[in-house]
């Protein structure tokens, strides 16, 4: 079945598998193989899951007019968009590590000590154990496959949001 020709729900239930797959194995990769995530994977998974989240609303409503259908792409890609945001630093750091060898205090600490704002602040000059490579699968850290991911998402949500759609009795 080619996925091109899919309903616009079944095209936002895909994008929210992928999301909840790839929150999956970020949890698998964190309490089975004990790689603990920092500030900037945290964000990271916020990000997948306000995408999937989008998506996931998009499938249960499915809406028919070219609007509700755009407003959810619209959603869907303003939530992988801000994941681009975040992925992209967090490659920088990688590939420019600081001299500095930490990633700043734990994050219990920082939401104990400050506002959310203070927070995002913190995490977003992260530097330290961020740079650190724990993971790699073909050539490519975990954050630059998020990246990679992110950018899929994105172009996914614009494309089922924005494509014109055949009218046909069949939704």
């Amino acid at each position: 079945m080619n996925p091109l020709r899919w309903s616009f729900r079944a095209q936002c239930f895909l994008g929210f598998a992928i999301c909840a797959g790839l929150l999956g194995y970020a949890l698998y990769v964190q309490f089975v193989q004990q790689l603990e995530p920092c500030p900037f994977c945290i964000f990271q998974r916020l990000a997948f899951a306000a995408t999937g989240v989008f998506f996931l609303l998009g499938a249960l409503h499915g809406p028919r007019r070219p609007g509700g259908r755009k407003g959810y792409g619209v959603l869907a890609f303003l939530g992988a968009a801000t994941g681009i945001g975040i992925a992209g630093k967090h490659v920088w750091v990688q590939l420019y590590p600081p001299l500095m060898p930490s990633c700043g205090p734990g994050w219990d600490y920082m939401i104990e000590t400050n506002t959310w704002l203070g927070v995002v602040q913190k995490v977003l000059t992260a530097k330290g154990d961020c740079s650190t490579i724990d993971w790699s699968f073909l050539g490519l850290t975990m954050p630059m496959w998020s990246l990679v991911w992110f950018v899929l998402l994105a172009v996914w949500a614009l494309w089922i949001g924005f494509r014109a759609r055949r009218t046909s009795t069949f939704r």
